[in-house]
């Protein structure tokens, strides 16, 4: 029996991208029956551009959008560990989460942009693995706390004491995300914490190296290899034909050569098609990542014509 396959809806607003454009998009992708709508957490403009706007805060966006939309999932691609201290997190996440009648799910990485750390006065240390295993630890730690009892912690870079451990989610497990190529901490880190492990910007034959050794790093902690989702993050430019698809490439800079090799490119049964072989690898869910958040026909078309060839 062929699983259905979740389409989610993945944008880059740090690329430029006020609220309200935000807000479109999410609408739009509710309205279209798109399981998901996710944002990366990133404070400065990759590339050429003024980003204009300015960027916008992921966990107050999706506060916002939590109250404005009614079905679709929200959340992260990645939130970086260096942005937050894991207790603020943790209430910020569960808030939202609160907000959205428990629709809410975390990405959480380690973070990789030092740029954007300089330009913002964040702090960027060369090792941030630890940082992220301890948010992990606490973060989900602080969820999991029974009422009444508190949560302590004590490790190389956080020190909790009788927390009290509150808010807590409506969710009783709000699903977290890990993702990454790394062959060994990353896999044993998303079978101890992850619901979902996602890949972005790979690879067929990445995808199919790395999702089984989450699968076996699952199986030697005893848990169901199956009891993640695994997903996989790509760019976008589908067209009902040839000259659709090179309007769409370059409104968003890039070449539709590159794009079909690298991303989800092509006419919907050629990008229905790519898919295909990336269900075959293991993938259950895909993000498909929206660079022209204007362009909401993008979003009309990936529906009415992939979707169903998908299944």
């Amino acid at each position: 029996m062929v699983v259905r396959m979740d389409f989610r809806i993945f944008t880059e607003p740090q690329q430029g991208a006020s609220y309200e454009t935000l807000l479109r998009v999410a609408r739009a992708a509710e309205q279209l029956d798109y399981d998901g709508f996710f944002r990366s957490d990133h404070y400065l403009r990759m590339g050429d551009g003024d980003g204009l706007p300015g960027p916008t805060d992921a966990w107050i966006t999706l506060a916002g959008l939590a109250r404005e939309t009614e079905r679709i999932r929200l959340g992260t691609l990645m939130t970086a560990a260096t942005f937050r201290l894991p207790g603020v997190l943790a209430i910020q996440v569960a808030q939202v989460d609160a907000m959205s009648g428990g629709r809410v799910e975390l990405g959480l990485g380690a973070g990789w942009f030092k740029e954007e750390h300089d330009a913002y006065g964040i702090p960027f240390p060369d090792r941030r693995f630890g940082l992220l295993e301890e948010q992990l630890a606490i973060v989900t730690g602080l969820w999991e706390t029974k009422l009444g009892e508190t949560f302590s912690f004590e490790g190389a870079h956080y020190r909790l004491k009788d927390s009290p451990a509150l808010p807590k989610p409506v969710q009783e497990r709000i699903p977290v995300l890990i993702g990454g190529l790394g062959a060994k901490r990353t896999p044993a880190l998303a079978a101890r914490y992850a619901a979902e492990f996602n890949l972005p910007f790979v690879s067929v034959e990445q995808t199919r190296e790395q999702f089984a050794r989450v699968r076996a790093a699952a199986e030697e902690r005893g848990r169901p290899a199956d009891d993640l989702v695994y997903s996989n993050a790509l760019v976008a430019c589908v067209g009902r034909d040839d000259a659709e698809v090179a309007r769409r490439a370059a409104a968003i800079g890039r070449d539709v050569a590159e794009l079909k090799a690298n991303g989800l490119a092509g006419t919907p049964a050629e990008v229905a098609d790519r898919i295909g072989h990336y269900r075959e690898a293991g993938t259950q869910r895909i993000y498909f990542q929206i660079l022209d958040l204007d362009d909401l026909e993008h979003l009309e078309l990936i529906a009415a014509q992939v979707r169903p060839q998908v299944g």
